[in-house]
């Protein structure tokens, strides 16, 4: 095959530098009649993409088609329910669920036509109806490649950044286009950064929060697989932004694709002076580690996460102060997430006007979503804010299964709610998730249908609250616990409307009196099922004699009431 622009080899010191580098690699690229490209993400590899890709470029190199075909890999495409995805260019052909045995037929295509049998057609909502900003690179660009990043504009937000504006000119372009934190809280970003670059100190930190534990949670992760370099990219830009010469990395172990992805990514950098001292011929320096953490939950809340970082138990402490004045070692530290430092290279290069002509009023640009549960189209979204559940559940995600209705979506995880039939109308957005007692959170939706329990939910959640509880307060502690054990009453029909107002004292007790957000955050899926699906608890209620329900004395195996605050 055809020799690329070697990684290592690579150094770039002046914008005329990386022009070049863009060019030399498209020309490479467009020097091929035919490109092959393959998801090599996780959740294709998985399903042996990665033993397709060998058997492709074999197949290739016995036709003596080396010099006429590029063969690659890529990262998430977005359906995973058809993976393995493989797309040939410039044709524009998408292939579903490819496997060892199709590679004849797919190197047919170039004498015989499309093969209609793994044809997945793409004039469809789940394509049509995405608005790609994190994700413009993924399934397209080789992730270990940094040529190919580069040829797809990559640096080019963070030369801008650091040889035409100023650190408070690059805050302020973040401020106008509104990004808000994605990890979940919203908080917007410019002005997270505004406190950081006016705390006085000789030494401040970045972090990157991508401890990503959400159940049915992928969004990170797949960034991280599929454009690494994105995500460096915005740390640096941050780190100039807020006068930081040193970020971290905070991914759990649980990743190993990502984290060998993004230590890759790094080195490519470092060798390229990407990273390092004098960034762009400028007095900047930067430079990035990994670190690893070991899977609890509880590390993705921030105060955690930096006593994981130095070196001591992962449990919070209270706040203020915030990390922003006293963070990493004590020092003042800005920590955004993934998918938060993935929109910052686009919007530097784009300006923050343009990024805040995407979305609502006060939910500004897109946002990652990771679909899953009871749908077809399970996989990796990007969908511009406002829109609504009907469009990203019936739409873009293909509806349930045949024979089965929707009765709920839950988001935001194990903080967040369940959002049932009534609200599938209402614009996804901050304010809006709010309302209705759930949470955007990092982006996991996880879509139910008509055979749900919802008590079954509610009680699912609250064992993973209960597992990854850090036990530091006892709210959390022992009252995810005792919710536990109710719920489990509930699920076994052996609950008492005692049960049912000993559970709702619990959710407001831990809500009001944990020590951190994900404590405070614990209650929420029993909240929201209590509140949209309250018959179903009720019809778990045993009677052991006359009791007083809203009011009421009544007699009988089952309540039909119950207070609920």
């Amino acid at each position: 095959m055809m020799k690329r622009q070697n990684n290592q080899r690579i150094s770039i010191h002046t914008h005329d530098e990386l022009i070049e580098v863009a060019e030399s690699t498209r020309e490479q690229l467009d020097a091929y009649e035919h490109r092959i490209t393959i998801c090599v993400a996780a959740g294709c590899i998985s399903l042996n993409s990665d033993r397709v890709l060998e058997a492709l470029i074999a197949e290739t190199e016995a036709r003596g088609l080396q010099d006429k075909v590029d063969i690659k890999g890529a990262g998430c495409m977005g359906l995973c329910a058809k993976g393995p995805l493989l797309r040939i260019d410039p044709e524009g052909i998408l292939y579903q669920g490819v496997t060892v045995e199709d590679v004849p037929a797919i190197l047919d295509t170039f004498e015989k036509g499309v093969n209609e049998e793994l044809l997945l057609e793409q004039n469809v909502p789940f394509f049509e109806r995405q608005k790609r900003v994190v994700l413009e690179n993924s399934g397209i660009i080789d992730p270990e490649s940094l040529p190919e990043y580069i040829a797809a504009d990559g640096y080019q937000g963070l030369f801008r950044a650091l040889t035409e504006l100023s650190p408070n000119e690059v805050i302020e372009e973040v401020t106008r286009s509104g990004l808000r934190g994605r990890g979940g809280g919203g908080y917007p970003t410019g002005l997270k950064w505004v406190t950081v670059a006016k705390a006085e100190s000789n030494e401040k930190y970045v972090i990157c929060n991508a401890d990503e534990g959400d159940p049915g949670a992928f969004m990170d992760r797949s960034v991280l697989e599929s454009d690494p370099h994105r995500v460096i990219e915005g740390m640096v830009i941050a780190g100039y932004a807020v006068g930081a010469n040193k970020g971290y990395v905070y991914i759990r172990a649980e990743y190993p694709l990502a984290v060998e992805r993004l230590n890759l990514a790094i080195r490519h950098a470092r060798q390229a002076g990407l990273l390092g001292n004098n960034i762009f011929g400028t007095t900047f320096d930067f430079s990035i580690d990994v670190r690893l953490g070991a899977g609890a939950f509880v590390c993705g809340e921030e105060t955690a996460l930096i006593a994981s970082i130095e070196g001591r138990r992962g449990i919070p402490r209270p706040r203020p102060p915030y990390p922003a004045d006293y963070g990493l070692w004590g020092q003042p530290t800005l920590i955004n997430n993934v998918e938060t430092f993935a929109n910052l290279a686009p919007i530097l290069r784009n300006g923050g006007e343009w990024y805040a002509a995407v979305g609502t009023e006060k939910s500004k640009g897109t946002k990652v979503f990771a679909l899953a549960g009871q749908i077809r189209n399970t996989g990796l979204i990007e969908v511009p804010m406002g829109i609504t559940l009907r469009e990203i559940v019936f739409d873009i995600g293909g509806g349930l299964p045949e024979g089965r209705s929707f009765k709920a979506v839950q988001t935001g995880g194990p903080s967040g709610g369940c959002v049932p039939e009534q609200f599938l109308d209402m614009p996804v957005d901050y304010e809006s998730l709010k309302e209705v007692g759930t949470i955007m959170g990092s982006g996991g939706m996880i879509v139910m249908d008509d055979s749900s329990s919802m008590v079954n939910v509610a009680r699912y959640f609250m064992e993973f609250s209960m597992s990854e509880s850090c036990g530091k307060c006892v709210p959390c502690r022992v009252g995810t616990r005792e919710m536990y054990d109710l719920l489990d009453r509930f699920v076994k029909h052996k609950a008492t409307q005692r049960d049912y107002d000993m559970l709702v004292d619990l959710c407001e007790l831990c809500q009001n009196a944990s020590l951190c957000g994900l404590g405070k955050a614990a209650p929420n899926p029993v909240i929201s099922t209590m509140r949209y699906f309250n018959k179903e608890y009720q019809e778990c209620i045993v009677m052991d004699g006359p009791l007083s329900v809203s009011g009421e004395v009544v007699s009988g195996k089952k309540a039909e009431g119950g207070r609920l605050s």
